[in-house]
């Protein structure tokens, strides 16, 4: 007899916020190669703008909205929308960093032809001419799209596909700095090889994961887990795999060492894009699958993450008291904010979910401001990040100085901030989840971070200028209006955080 295959079940309407920013991609590709070089860069921004807005209204409209789609491939539910709809803004912003020209007599912060030796005399006329790079555009929209369908996944093949899509684009970008081109080579091959490293851990642990349950579906796993004469070696050892992709992208200890290489080297837009967006989409694929997935597991996945998360904030608590550069601090400041995370995550109930999405909101924001402050202390060779040469920046421009501050005060988790609400969200549910002791660790290690955030902004008030000090350039609007953007979340999310987190705890489920 003829065997019958049914056709998909396709939804396009629920998925909207995904084909928007795809199409605005594929539309940037096209700009690339019809539109003309003079008015090519303007036409990019404005095709990234339109893109990413109309996704932002195509979440809220369809906010509410519970549903599976693409033969079950994709969930729409809560959780997905509000990170979408906070990658959307946060893309944009950083679509904004990426387009500042003003900072630099040269082009901005990305080199017009990435295949130049670097230390060449091509290399040297690159760094100061005003060619600009608009490639950049369509890699950065197919890597937030790839984000958002991360967000979204349902089935682990899918979640693979999508792990691959947001990635390229960021490898390729972390080589493409105007300047330290040697450094910034060397981040995009170090990121290019543990990520395909840690790729083809995430596909091995789908391969585990489908022999344990002949299904790569989550529900269908999530079913497969309560059955009895099942090889659970297959099951613990596929999801060992899977997290091992996911906490590489997340930046989690043992699986940070690229965090702080990547983020110093590679250009200081790119860095604040992966450093808020990557993170955001990375913890909403590990909540789904440990949420969806594993729910009926916890007992048993539940000790390796505390480990983790304990290891995670520890030693990026420890490691970032003792670097000498603004980068590397905020990037092992991220290890750190990566196990206080993850205390929301381990809760595993709907407080603790809601937790979760509430300090990935405040700390996409704050960081992402935090690194567009970065770009404006520059000297002769560009951006200076050494921390001596931060001494004294309150005398010389005490509004970029303080606006650092307040960021650095936020990311420390003092009251009134936005900071300060994320981490109070996330330890709260921690406590209620019977994680107690990780709480009591994740405190401690928030005032070792206070120490280093404390020690940068006594640097920059309480010091004397060197004389040969860097500048503080003035901005455009790009970057003026990310760094206000930036500063009136964290403001409003410290002062008045309840809408947000009502908004959080009624997105706090998952659709099965």
């Amino acid at each position: 007899m003829p065997v019958e295959i049914q056709s998909p079940a396709l939804a396009y309407a629920p998925v909207a916020p995904l084909l928007l920013v795809f199409a605005a991609a594929l539309i940037s590709v096209l700009v690339e190669a019809f539109v003309p070089a003079s008015s090519r860069r303007v036409v990019q921004i404005w095709v990234c703008a339109v893109g990413l807005v109309l996704a932002l209204a195509a979440v809220i409209l369809l906010a509410g909205t519970e549903e599976l789609t693409f033969s079950g491939a994709i969930a729409v539910d809560g959780p997905a929308l509000f990170l979408q709809g906070t990658l959307a803004v946060l893309g944009l912003a950083a679509i904004l960093l990426l387009s500042e020209r003003s900072l630099d007599s040269s082009g901005g912060a990305v080199v017009a032809r990435a295949a130049v030796l670097p230390g060449s005399r091509e290399d040297a006329v690159l760094a100061e001419a005003t060619e600009v790079q608009t490639e950049i555009y369509p890699l950065a929209l197919f890597s937030l799209g790839g984000m958002m369908l991360f967000t979204a996944c349902n089935n682990l093949l899918l979640m693979f596909v999508a792990l691959e899509v947001l990635s390229l684009p960021l490898y390729l970008m972390a080589g493409l700095a105007r300047r330290r081109r040697l450094l910034s080579q060397e981040a995009a091959v170090k990121y290019f090889l543990l990520g395909a490293f840690a790729s083809a851990f995430f596909m091995y642990g789908v391969a585990l994961l489908y022999g344990y349950a002949g299904s790569v579906d989550l529900g269908d796993i999530f079913a497969a887990t309560g059955t009895a004469g099942t090889n659970d070696a297959l099951l613990f050892v596929g999801l060992a795999m899977l997290a091992v992709g996911l906490l590489f992208k997340v930046g989690a200890v043992p699986f940070q060492a690229w965090t702080p290489d990547v983020y110093q080297g590679s250009p200081t837009p790119v860095t604040a894009l992966m450093a808020a967006c990557t993170k955001i989409a990375a913890f909403g694929a590990l909540l789904r699958v440990l949420y969806v997935g594993f729910g009926r597991t916890e007992w048993d996945w539940r000790p390796m993450m505390w480990g983790i998360a304990i290891l995670t904030m520890v030693v990026g608590a420890v490691l970032a008291v003792t670097q000498t550069d603004v980068k590397r601090m905020l990037a092992y400041s991220s290890v750190a904010h990566t196990g206080f995370i993850l205390v929301g995550v381990i809760a595993l109930s709907p407080q603790g979910l809601s937790g979760t999405l509430f300090y990935l909101l405040a700390y996409g924001f704050t960081t992402l401001a935090s690194f567009a402050v970065v770009t404006l202390v520059r000297d002769s060779s560009g951006e200076a990040t050494h921390l001596s040469q931060w001494a004294g920046l309150g005398r010389k421009s005490p509004l970029v100085a303080g606006t650092f501050a307040f960021f650095l005060a936020a990311l420390a988790g003092i009251p009134l901030t936005s900071g300060f609400m994320a981490k109070f969200a996330v330890f709260a549910a921690g406590v209620d989840g019977g994680a107690t002791a990780l709480v009591i660790v994740g405190v401690v290690a928030s005032a070792v971070t206070a120490f280093f955030y404390a020690r940068v902004v006594v640097l920059m008030f309480f010091s004397e200028p060197p004389l040969d000090g860097p500048t503080v350039a003035v901005p455009s609007g790009f970057t003026a209006g990310t760094i206000a953007l930036g500063l009136a979340v964290s403001v409003l999310l410290g002062v008045l955080p309840q809408p947000v987190l009502d908004l959080a705890d009624n997105a706090a489920q998952f659709i099965y």
